[in-house]
């Protein structure tokens, strides 16, 4: 093994029941679960285990649910001696990473990303905005098409670059579905709408980017233990100030998920593991460069199964 990447999941990626493995076998995931309850004013953890999956849904909880468990993991592979020489994480998981190379507090985090949802719903009201994966087509084209379309129709960009073939747009609800017809016309696989209540990264996400920069001003942030891949540009970056700038520009800019997992293969990282929920990243990666070795912790199945493989 060359060197060691944790990457984080971004929304979508939550499920009713998450954690609670962890939660009834490790000390640190029922500190890490109460401290969030405390922070948070309301129980996160009862929502996460026996909670429905509409309230899952709404992104002032989704946030903060996801990042718990992403730090869990994170915190009991450390405690197993697997330690990350560089991390990632895509959109809300940028800051399950920034957790782990110790540039903010946990507590400062769960606030904040609970506080980025509410910023980022408040921002478009709901029906105005929208969301869609377009599977099999290339970027230049989708840019195109989405520039034609926020010229003729309502405001519509890419906003996710997650892996070839794979592309995120948002934008206002007009824009969204006028730009699926003209990208399915134009030879796309595929182009999915996604179940999401907020055009996330998209310019119209400006005024929760405003205040979200209010709050960053509140937090304490120190230069990372190791490099933090930048979902703004997917450069390697350290010092406080910049990290801190990087995540007001990233919530109304795009995800550039590419680019971070090849400044981290650039790093010499060759096994990703993917702490938190879900197989997303996982997924992109296999996309990106067959040769990466990615693995996943989502519970304690998956956990055993990772210590093994990175202990063999």
């Amino acid at each position: 093994m060359e060197k060691l990447a944790f990457i984080f999941p971004g929304q979508g990626a939550q499920s009713v029941g998450m954690g609670k493995d962890f939660y009834d076998n490790y000390d640190i995931a029922k500190k890490l679960f109460d401290e969030a309850d405390e922070v948070l004013g309301y129980s996160i953890k009862n929502m996460c285990f026996n909670g429905s999956e509409d309230d899952l849904k709404l992104t002032a909880n989704t946030q903060p649910a996801i990042l718990i468990v992403s730090v869990i993991v994170s915190e009991i592979l450390k405690s197993n001696g697997i330690n990350p020489d560089i991390v990632g994480g895509h959109s809300l998981g940028e800051y399950s990473a920034l957790v782990a190379a110790d540039v903010i507090d946990f507590k400062d985090a769960v606030l904040l990303v609970h506080k980025r949802g509410q910023f980022m719903q408040e921002a478009v009201p709901v029906g105005e905005g929208s969301m869609a994966a377009i599977i099999g087509l290339d970027d230049d084209t989708i840019v195109s098409v989405c520039n034609k379309i926020s010229a003729d129709v309502g405001a519509v960009q890419a906003v996710n670059f997650n892996c070839p073939g794979q592309t995120v747009i948002a934008g206002t609800t007009k824009g969204v579905d006028a730009a699926v017809d003209e990208l399915k016309a134009a030879g796309a696989k595929k182009a999915v709408v996604l179940p999401v209540s907020a055009p996330f990264h998209s310019t119209l996400m400006a005024p929760a980017a405003k205040k979200l920069a209010a709050e960053l001003d509140k937090v304490a942030f120190r230069d990372a233990k190791f490099p933090i891949a930048a979902n703004v540009n997917g450069e390697l970056e350290t010092k406080a100030e910049v990290i801190k700038e990087n995540l007001i520009t990233q919530a109304d800019h795009p995800v550039k998920w590419i680019a971070c997992v090849e400044a981290m293969k650039n790093f010499d990282a060759d096994t990703f593991i993917e702490a938190g929920p879900g197989k997303t990243l996982c997924g992109f990666n296999k996309r990106i460069d067959r040769k990466l070795i990615s693995l996943n912790v989502e519970d304690i199945e998956s956990l055993q199964k990772t210590i093994e493989y990175i202990n063999k």
